[in-house]
């Protein structure tokens, strides 16, 4: 009985890591799919308009990126991203977490911008309502401001074709 109580544990230990060596990190389920987007009130980048709020997502479907230009994952979506915000397919709305705006203009200007509007949300307060765990994190919201797919990492033109187009289509 002495080693029985040892034995048991070793082996539950070594199921949950057996278990855990299985799973997608990114398939981490977001209690929002299928509400309404959190409410912000934040700047925006340029200052037109100077702010933006919740209400300002509705009347079209809405991709809300978090970003940082200190993020070495946004710098690998970028360049997708520049495609997708210029081809006119859906409005993208970027949120700039934590992040200086002294770092984001440089780096803006030499990678381009994707984005309809910048949002600043500095202080995290908005990322932390949104449950993002780290940049980038994407939303796909729909003409109502409903969450339909929170795609955590990359957006790839992959993510885009099996998993973002296919929702837009059918909330359309």
């Amino acid at each position: 009985m002495r080693f029985a109580i040892p034995l048991v544990v070793l082996v539950c230990l070594i199921g949950l890591f057996w278990f855990g060596l299985h799973r997608d990190p990114r398939l981490v389920p977001s209690p929002l799919i299928g509400k309404a987007a959190p409410a912000f009130d934040l700047p925006t980048l340029d200052g037109q308009p100077p702010r933006m709020t919740t209400a300002d997502l509705k009347g079209a479907p809405v991709l809300v990126n978090f970003f940082a230009s200190w993020c070495a994952e946004c710098q690998v979506e970028h360049p997708y991203l520049m495609q997708l915000g210029h081809s006119g397919q859906v409005r993208l709305l970027g949120i700039d977490y934590k992040d200086a705006e002294s770092d984001l203009r440089p780096w803006l200007q030499q990678k381009g911008n994707p984005y309809a509007i910048i949002l600043s949300d500095l202080e995290g307060k908005a990322g932390i309502d949104w449950g993002v765990y780290g940049v980038p994190e994407t939303f796909v919201l729909d003409a109502q401001g409903h969450i339909l797919y929170k795609q955590i990492g990359a957006m790839t033109p992959e993510v885009w074709e099996q998993q973002v187009r296919p929702l837009l289509k059918a909330s359309s």
